[in-house]
């Protein structure tokens, strides 16, 4: 056998081999061709730079992966997962700069597999690829669904400038944490728009983060279940009843 055919060989295992253990936790934009996302409509002008260099942020950890021989052990996998979702929500200020606080939170959003609404709109807009563009202040975020997303306190950033969300939905969410609460309820502009939020199966989630809720001074819904952090039920049932009496509160909670 030729040596260098017989690397070429090797090498091509390696690639497939990674890109099955890649894949199935991909956000959805990574989980294209490259050939589809160079024709996608978002590589256009003042909107290319930042999906440019997350493709090309891709292709390095595609470049690592290639030279492993053999699948991590369990532990090192979750290490590389955890690292990986890091990327995913590493705030590009330079990003929310050129196109606006609404368009950078959701390509955070959506990298993450999230999903986002915008006012005025009832699809939910699902794919990275076929963000809507336009005008930077014509797609106002409305409601985020984050359901089964990766995102986590470091990504928050992201929030800052949004001034219209009404609906926020965590549900399955691994790496949302008491902090991640505290720093929502510590963005004025969220303080103000909120109005709806629903927690679900969020496991690492205490009556810390929760009671921090009680700063959305507009909060008229709130859904908790499943939260097996939650210890005392009844104080923060008081908590919310003395600082939100307009707040429904709806709890499923053991």
């Amino acid at each position: 056998m030729d040596a260098r055919g017989g690397g070429r060989r090797a090498g091509q295992r390696r690639r497939r081999r990674a890109a099955r253990w890649l894949a199935p936790s991909l956000p959805p934009f990574l989980r294209t061709s490259g050939s589809h996302l160079s024709k996608s409509s978002h590589f256009t002008s003042d909107k290319s730079k930042g999906q440019r260099d997350q493709v090309m942020l891709f292709g390095k950890i595609s470049q690592q992966l290639c030279g492993l021989t053999k699948p991590p052990r369990s532990c090192d996998y979750r290490n590389f997962w955890g690292w990986l979702n890091a990327v995913f929500n590493k705030v590009d200020y330079e990003r929310i700069k050129d196109v606006g606080p609404d368009r950078a939170a959701s390509e955070w959003l959506l990298r993450c597999g999230a999903t986002v609404r915008y006012h005025g709109q009832e699809r939910w807009q699902k794919d990275y690829n076929h963000l809507p563009t336009g005008p930077l202040d014509k797609y106002k975020i409305q409601a985020i669904d984050a359901t089964e997303s990766c995102i986590m306190r470091i990504g928050f950033d992201y929030l800052e400038g949004l001034q219209h969300v009404e609906k926020i939905r965590l549900c399955k969410c691994h790496y949302i944490e008491d902090d991640c609460l505290e720093r929502l309820g510590k963005l004025e502009n969220l303080q103000k728009s909120i109005l709806e939020m629903e927690i679900i199966s969020c496991g690492n989630i205490t009556d810390k983060g929760i009671i921090a809720l009680y700063h959305l001074r507009n909060l008229k819904y709130l859904l908790l279940s499943d939260l097996p952090g939650i210890r005392e039920k009844e104080n923060l049932i008081q908590t919310f009843k003395t600082a939100l009496p307009s707040l429904e509160l709806k709890l499923d909670l053991k």
